[in-house]
C-alpha cells in the first residue's frame, strides 16, 4: 500500500483514558514515519500519583503538563518534521494551550460512549488511571466544536480502522 502524501504537521490524537487515542496515535505515527510523544509521560510524578490514588487533576494541576506538552509540539513544528501526541486535551481550555492559532497543529478526537470506554478500562491492568476516574473525565470533557476543525473518528472502529480513516481524511486536506 502507497503511503499518504501529508505535509508535516503535528496531530494532538485526544479523547478520554480509555478512547483508543495512544494506540491510534501510535499507528498514525508508525504509518507516517513521525515521531509520537505519549501525553501522559509529561505529567510531572505528584500527578501521576494523585491519579493513580484516584484523586482526579485539577486545572493547575494540568498547567505544567500542557505546557511541556506544548513545548513538544513547538519543537516538532520548528524541526518541519510532523509529529503526534497522545493527550485528553478534554477541555477547550487545554486544547487552546496546546493548539491556538497554531494552523499547522491539528486535532483528531477519538470520540466513544460511557459503556464503550468504560469497558475497557475495567479490562486494563497496566495504567495508573484507575476506572473509578472515568466518571470524572466525561464530566470535564468539552467536544471540540466546528472551529476546531477536529478529524472525529468513532472510538467503537478498530484502531486501524480509525487511523486509516484519519489518514485519508489528511491526504485529501480535510
Amino acid at each position: 500500500m502507497t503511503e499518504p502524501s501529508i505535509a508535516p504537521v503535528v496531530l494532538v490524537v485526544m479523547g478520554v483514558s480509555g478512547s483508543g487515542k495512544t494506540t491510534v496515535a501510535t499507528l498514525l505515527a508508525e504509518r507516517l514515519g513521525w515521531p509520537f510523544a505519549e501525553g501522559d509521560d509529561f505529567h510531572p510524578p505528584a500527578n501521576v500519583a494523585k491519579m493513580h490514588s484516584g484523586t482526579p487533576l485539577t486545572d493547575a494541576d494540568r498547567l505544567p503538563w500542557l505546557q511541556a506538552i506544548a513545548a513538544w509540539i513547538d519543537a516538532r513544528r520548528a524541526a518541519r518534521s510532523g509529529g503526534i501526541v497522545s493527550c485528553s486535551a478534554l477541555k477547550r481550555a487545554y486544547r487552546d494551550i496546546l493548539i491556538g492559532e497554531r494552523r499547522d497543529v491539528r486535532l483528531v478526537y477519538v470520540r466513544g460512549t460511557h459503556a464503550l470506554i468504560g469497558a475497557r478500562i475495567a479490562a486494563r491492568h497496566d495504567h495508573f488511571m484507575p476506572a473509578s476516574l472515568l466518571e470524572s473525565q466525561f464530566e470535564t470533557l468539552e467536544e471540540p466544536g466546528p472551529d476546531e476543525k477536529p478529524i472525529i473518528v468513532d472510538a467503537a472502529l478498530t484502531p486501524a480502522a480509525m487511523a486509516e480513516s484519519v489518514l485519508a481524511l489528511l491526504s485529501r486536506g480535510a
